[in-house]
């Protein structure tokens, strides 16, 4: 008799195996046989869950933004909004080995934009549900009329930290980052601002 599988932990699988893929190898790593292969099985292993790579990199990138909603939610909890900056800027750091795989995956895929409108449609989604974390991480702190260019100014470093971590994860140590966030965080005039 065969062994029952729950049909969401086998998906969840599959999307972690596909998400790992990507963060090695990039999208010539994302091919149905390739992941299966890595999952100890056939093909059909993948294609009864997911019929095509579009399909399956579609459930890949959609995981990535269900994270977006639940910072989101957990921002709204936090009362202080200096605290709500730190617990939004320390979630886009990679210092997981889970979140270095997103970012290494998110980089990945970033060359392919123009050839894949999957990867193209996630990108154009992702841009604002990040300015969305800044925004709610920075409004109770400036002015109204400072907010885009703060949320600017604060997404171009949360870019820069997380791209330097893909490139030398080595030097990047989740010890540094949390030290750079804290001098970042010290550096930004309006650290030491009441809130409004």
């Amino acid at each position: 008799m065969p062994r029952y599988v729950d049909p969401e932990e086998r998906v969840r699988d599959i999307v972690g195996a596909s998400l790992q893929a990507l963060s090695e190898g990039g999208l010539a790593e994302l091919t149905l046989r390739k992941i299966a292969q890595r999952m100890g099985g056939s093909i059909t292993l993948i294609t009864h869950y997911f019929a095509n790579r579009e399909v399956l990199l579609n459930a890949v990138l959609e995981y990535v933004l269900a994270d977006v909603d639940a910072i989101l939610e957990e921002l709204e909890q936090i009362a202080d909004p200096r605290e709500r900056l730190r617990v939004a800027l320390g979630w886009f750091l990679p210092d997981t080995e889970e979140a270095l795989r997103q970012e290494r995956a998110r980089v990945a895929l970033l060359t392919h934009q123009g050839a894949e409108p999957v990867i193209r449609r996630h990108l154009q989604r992702m841009e604002p549900a990040m300015r969305a974390v800044l925004v709610r991480a920075v409004e109770d702190l400036v002015p109204a009329d400072e907010l885009d260019g703060t949320v600017d100014m604060v997404r171009v470093w949360v870019s820069g930290i997380a791209l330097s971590v893909v490139e030398h994860p080595e030097i990047w140590t989740p010890e540094r980052q949390h030290a750079a966030l804290k001098r970042f965080l010290t550096v930004l005039s309006f650290a030491e601002l009441p809130a409004r």
